[in-house]
């Protein structure tokens, strides 16, 4: 075991998550929602995550930071358009390093790590969502230089609210 954080930070490394890794990224996504104060709303399983990561169509990517063997983090991610831009985006959906790993540049490893892949794919956009309350993260974002856009509003449609809109007349597709 490693004596200190400051040796243990140097031993952090960042690579794709697994189909073995997925007990560990439901337990991240657990944790993440318990700090987000939203534990309730978590109904994902570990069959759910594997088709949804793994499957045959992954929906999202996943990288995980280890501290040896240890996972301490995650970020979870997904292409998504800009017709603006008439290019791909990546979407960070969350991104999350255990309590006791925060300030030691994790978060900033893994922010870094999908920005490169953004770069690499040829992206023209990397976003995602914070909560208003999460002040420590809005501080960290800002740090990086990332833009808070004010004047843009989260939508979403889920459960009921979802089907009945899908009910309503519609191209086929």
């Amino acid at each position: 075991m490693l004596t200190s954080m400051t040796d243990e930070a140097a031993d952090v490394r960042i690579e794709p998550g697994t189909k073995a890794d997925v007990p560990v990224i439901l337990s991240l996504i657990r944790q993440l929602a318990e700090y987000e104060k939203l534990a309730h709303e978590v109904t994902a399983s570990e069959q759910v995550i594997r088709d949804s990561l793994f499957g045959p169509k992954p929906a999202a990517e996943v990288l995980l930071a280890h501290a040896g063997s240890v996972p301490i983090g995650f970020a979870v991610f997904f292409q998504n358009f800009s017709t603006f831009l008439g290019k791909p985006g990546i979407y960070l959906e969350d991104l999350f390093v255990l309590p006791d790993w925060r300030r030691k540049g994790v978060g900033k490893r893994l922010l870094s790590s999908v920005a490169a892949l953004a770069v690499a794919r040829g992206c023209g956009r990397f976003e995602w969502a914070v909560l208003d309350w999460n002040e420590p993260a809005l501080r960290f974002y800002k740090s990086l230089g990332t833009r808070v856009m004010d004047d843009w509003r989260i939508c979403r449609l889920t459960g009921d609210a979802l089907q009945r809109v899908a009910s309503q007349d519609h191209v086929d597709t």
